[in-house]
C-alpha cells in the first residue's frame, strides 16, 4: 500500500521524474510513492531513475494506457 500517489498522466519527460523525485523528499525513508504516468518511456525512466537515486524500485505495472510505478524511499 502505497503512503502518497502521485498522478502525472498526462505529462511527458522528464515531468514525471522531475514530480516524483521532488515528492519523494516529501516523504520519510521507508515509505512508498505510487507514481500513475501515462507516458511509455516512463518505464525505461524510472527504472534508471532508482539506479542513480538508490531508491528502490518495488513494483510497475501497466493497465491500458496508464502504468503505475511503487517506488521506496531510501536514504
Amino acid at each position: 500500500m502505497a503512503d502518497e500517489t502521485l498522478d502525472a498522466k498526462g505529462l511527458n519527460c522528464p515531468l514525471p521524474i522531475l514530480k516524483a523525485k521532488k515528492a519523494l523528499t516529501g516523504l520519510d525513508d521507508g515509505k512508498i510513492l505510487e507514481v500513475l504516468s501515462t507516458d511509455p518511456g516512463s518505464v525505461a525512466d524510472f527504472e534508471a531513475f532508482c539506479r542513480t537515486t538508490g531508491n528502490e524500485l518495488m513494483e510497475h505495472s501497466q493497465d491500458g494506457d496508464t502504468y503505475r510505478f511503487l517506488i521506496k524511499r531510501v536514504a
